[in-house]
């Protein structure tokens, strides 16, 4: 821990979903862990999810808080998809802001209200939009494609302007991409939150993508500030367990399972807090993954049924018949349903692969264990990060979706089970490429895990923050 002076007091608005809460709160304990008085702005239905954490981070001294606003959001929940209107929160963020006045405010994209609240109140605002350089850097170039000159959805076209030769299809896009005029009022609200913004919080770091990282510099100004994988502030059994919210498995059964498997020997599958998968597709994962011959630890998720079936069904067995039983007898398998500790488990000695959705968080974390993986995009920008696994990285085997997925809608792409066997075995099974892969991801994740510690490149970027608002605030104090 880093003590500073005069000390330097940060607020973090998370969102209220997982996949962009949990990092949010990853980068205030680490900020906290480098002196800087961090202050995570919740809800009453999001603080009992990181209560614990911050009460041991306080125990050992770190100046870090919780402040729970007055009021709550409307079906607050971890699993919430990306456009859940916090609108509600504006007063009670504009009366705290007016009676502490922090020296920065770092916000979600999704709270695309929250920009002009705070640039009102004349307080430096940090935009955090949870995805990579390399995504973002996707993102942007896409808008020069042509795509009226693309004959089908199926026809691949090369993202111009970046490093890499990467291809993509239409397919693989999100609808307002391919046709801007389409653009819907909240996604246009969350580019408008950038604008005006004092920089950009990106949970990420150098070596995994020195080039990217140097165009979103470049952008920026230099006000783009790599501090990932922030997961890396989980140290304790404790912390890793609860992460996100206490498990609903029996995490000490998962472990022992795991410790009675050979290192490097299980796949774990896991599809993030959001997908919800068809019966029929989780049918086809199964047949696929007992196909395959090899171990694993799969965290079935929630089901996305057809409009005609019976929603309250969702906790019903959805696979082969028997499926589990053999399963259970053989010791081939272990599934899971609820949510799962995932940091605990990538770690294990005996997880050998991954199979994920190429959600950021999953991918950093996969990263960050040394794990190569089969990418299994579905939505969002997991596309663009499945092309820096395989394509950039060549840590991964795709295996084979193209279906860009609108949240909670009906599903398309299904994706068969010899698919499934065929990435599981590419993977998995012995070869001199599985080999490259593994020794390829344990480099990075050594680069990982250098980088937050003292001297590495995300750990100077989040003293140059620290540093920069310093020189604000005595500026303005001048």
């Amino acid at each position: 821990m880093k003590t500073l002076a005069p000390s330097v007091e940060m607020f973090f608005f998370p969102y209220v979903g997982g996949g962009h809460q949990i990092p949010m709160i990853d980068a205030a304990r680490m900020f906290a862990s480098h002196g800087a008085s961090s202050t995570i702005i919740a809800t009453p239905s999001t603080t009992p999810l990181f209560q614990k954490s911050i009460t041991r981070d306080q125990k050992f001294g770190l100046p870090i808080s919780i402040h729970t606003l007055s009021a709550d959001v409307p079906q607050s929940d971890i699993s919430v998809g990306p456009f859940l209107d916090t609108s509600a929160l504006l007063e009670p963020l504009r009366q705290l802001l007016l009676q502490r006045r922090p020296h920065c405010i770092v916000v979600d994209m999704f709270h695309r209200w929250a920009g002009d609240v705070v640039y009102e109140l004349g307080i430096p605002r940090i935009l955090f939009n949870g995805i990579g350089c390399f995504a973002l850097c996707v993102q942007e170039n896409l808008r020069h494609v042509a795509f009226e000159s693309v004959s089908s959805d199926s026809e691949p076209f090369l993202v111009p302007n970046i490093p890499d030769r990467i291809e993509m299809t239409m397919s693989q896009l999100p609808p307002f991409l391919k046709n801007p005029s389409e653009i819907p009022e909240r996604v246009r609200g969350m580019k408008q939150l950038e604008e005006k913004s004092f920089g950009t919080l990106i949970n990420s770091f150098y070596d995994l993508e020195p080039a990217y990282a140097d165009l979103i510099k470049s952008k920026w100004g230099n006000k783009a500030w790599i501090v990932g994988p922030v997961s890396f502030c989980n140290r304790t059994k404790e912390d890793k367990t609860e992460r996100g919210k206490p498990p609903t498995i029996d995490e000490q059964n998962c472990l022992n399972w795991l410790n009675s498997k050979k290192p490097s020997s299980v796949l774990y599958a896991s599809f993030g807090s959001l997908a919800r998968l068809p019966p029929e597709q989780l049918m086809e994962i199964a047949y696929g993954l007992e196909a395959s011959e090899q171990s694993f630890i799969w965290v079935v998720g929630n089901i996305l049924h057809n409009p005609s079936e019976n929603k309250e069904n969702g906790s019903g067995n959805w696979l082969p018949e028997g499926f589990e039983q053999r399963m259970k007898e053989t010791g081939k398998g272990l599934v899971l349903r609820g949510w799962a500790p995932q940091l605990l488990i990538l770690e294990h000695a005996a997880i050998k692969g991954f199979m994920t959705h190429c959600g950021w968080n999953s991918t950093l974390e996969g990263v960050s264990a040394g794990v190569p993986m089969i990418t299994w995009p579905l939505t969002a920008e997991q596309f663009s990060n499945e092309k820096l696994i395989t394509e950039v990285l060549k840590i991964g085997v795709q295996v084979g979706n193209r279906e860009w997925w609108p949240w909670n809608a009906e599903w398309k792409g299904l994706v068969g089970r010899e698919k499934v066997e065929v990435a599981v075995r590419k993977l998995m099974v012995e070869s001199v490429e599985a080999d490259e892969m593994r020794r390829r991801a344990k480099d990075i994740a050594g680069k990982a895990a250098r980088a937050v510690e003292e001297g590495g490149t995300s750990y100077v970027d989040v003293e140059a923050l620290i540093q920069e608002l310093q020189a604000r605030t005595c500026a303005n104090q001048g």
